[in-house]
């Protein structure tokens, strides 16, 4: 998988083999070269009428989309057991509406035709993370947590990560406080807590840093808490920055005893973000994980652009105001016969988690939006809604969890008089769907996801939908 085929013979392979039993486990986690990801699979079809209820927590990630991208770029296609579909569909931001006055997410859902099987229909549900002006961001107290081991000795790298965190720097406020931890063979404090209206000196200290030594990644973590936690900022922005490749291989590395210290250490009320840089032994499956346990985020740094996004265009983003949010689907068997949630494989949880204060979940930052996408078939001559949508959430630093309630109903429209939100999030999954070598693709193409796309970018802040047009122009399907 480290050598460089064409698209086009990979899909001549792919084709040849799609039907074959060679499946790779639930609990498998595949190495690409010394890259690891999981394969979480691919959620079923569900009869209403044995499993009426679908409960996940949302997912605000990207880092999938931006590893596909880096793969694309090198005319490979990404390992399939690498393709979170949600994380694709999330990459995007779409034109929901503001929440109502006293809450902190909105709801937005529409009911359209399904553009690769003619015979279902689509059910997207959207949510926003509420607007706050830059001027009323609150004060924000950042622990930088570099990964400076041998491994991160390459261009893509650590060389990459010193410029987006100077990038960082830059867009902060004089008053907002920046501290930076490295570790290699152990942690070290690269610079204590120090305001950014010394952004120069905190960027000499960036650009001194320097990659060796083995990964003692757990030693890091625990440093960088120990600094976030003493600086804490009271019904501020508390948040440890993780960049690195995931190769932990000194202390505390597997799997178990990482989520276990994250998990342990989220209830200080710092997040956690993590950024995942290169190739060759990125540990994809890790960082995910950790940034989950972590009331965090995961994104997957793969050129300058994205550092951009991360950072400039996107900087509000950390700033939580939406935590532990649950969707809660509860189908009418009188309309739905049977259902599929589209991507989300490892953030389902059970009914009963969802009334569950104590069950963590997702967070949403400021104008963040989160898309999900069911797949349904609908029973021919039913009436009524479609499903109760209820969405629960806790406005950071209250514990307590608030509800909405929300009726999916209305007559379905095609997909092509569908609004741009869904069919540019219908075009991303159909993207997606193809990147997974998904059982469930049906007529997905290249043209049907080009015609989807082309006619849903009027609604483009910063050029990513037109970005995404051109990659899929360049794919060979």
């Amino acid at each position: 998988m480290k050598k460089s085929f064409s698209l086009l013979l990979i899909l001549f392979f792919w084709a040849g083999c799609a039907d074959n039993d060679d499946v790779i486990g639930w609990d498998h986690v595949e190495n690409y070269g010394d890259e690891r990801y999981k394969d979480y699979g691919e959620n079923p079809f569900l009869a209403v009428a044995d499993y009426p209820v679908s409960t996940f927590s949302v997912d605000a990630d990207a880092a999938s989309y931006t590893n596909a991208r880096r793969y694309l770029s090198l005319a490979q296609l990404p390992p399939k057991e690498s393709v979170r579909i949600e994380e694709y569909v999330n990459f995007f931001t779409y034109d929901y509406p503001e929440p109502a006055e006293g809450e902190s997410v909105s709801i937005n859902t529409e009911v359209s035709g399904c553009p690769w099987n003619g015979e279902h229909h689509l059910i997207r549900v959207g949510l926003k993370g509420k607007h706050v002006p830059e001027a009323e961001l609150a004060a924000s107290n950042y622990v930088l947590l570099i990964d400076v081991s041998g491994s991160m000795d390459a261009r893509d790298k650590l060389p990459l990560l010193r410029e987006g965190f100077k990038m960082m720097v830059d867009e902060l406020n004089d008053d907002d406080r920046v501290a930076i931890v490295t570790y290699a063979g152990k942690s070290s404090v690269a610079m204590k807590s120090t305001p950014c209206s010394r952004r120069d000196e905190i960027k000499r200290t960036i650009d001194k840093l320097r990659a060796s030594g083995s990964t003692a990644g757990a030693d890091g973590i625990l440093t960088a808490y120990e600094i976030a936690q003493e600086n804490f900022v009271q019904e501020g922005n508390n948040r440890v920055i993780l960049g690195t490749d995931g190769d932990f291989n000194v202390g505390l590395s597997s799997y178990e005893e990482l989520v276990e210290l994250i998990e342990e250490k989220r209830k200080s009320g710092v997040y956690l973000t993590v950024l995942g840089v290169g190739s060759d032994n990125l540990n994809d499956h890790m960082l995910e994980q950790i940034a989950d346990k972590g009331n965090g985020n995961y994104e997957y740094i793969d050129n300058s652009d994205q550092l951009e996004k991360v950072f400039v265009h996107e900087k509000a983003r950390f700033h939580a105001v939406v935590k532990d949010c649950k969707v809660q689907l509860t189908f009418n068997s009188n309309r739905v016969e049977s259902y599929r949630l589209i991507g989300y494989e490892n953030r389902l949880m059970d009914k009963e988690d969802f009334d569950d204060d104590r069950k963590d979940a997702g967070e949403i930052g400021v104008d963040q939006t989160v898309t999900a996408l069911y797949e349904v078939k609908l029973k021919n001559g039913g009436d009524g809604y479609f499903a109760a949508l209820d969405v629960r959430y806790k406005q950071p630093p209250i514990e307590q969890s608030r509800l909405l309630q929300h009726k999916i109903d209305g007559m379905p429209v095609s997909v092509s008089q569908a609004t741009e939100n869904t069919r540019f999030a219908a075009a991303v999954v159909a993207f997606g769907l193809m990147m997974k070598q998904s059982e469930y693709r049906g007529t997905a193409s290249k043209s049907m996801i080009l015609d989807l796309a082309g006619s849903a970018k009027s609604f483009d802040p910063h050029g990513y939908r037109d970005e995404f047009y051109r990659l899929v122009q360049k794919v060979k399907f």
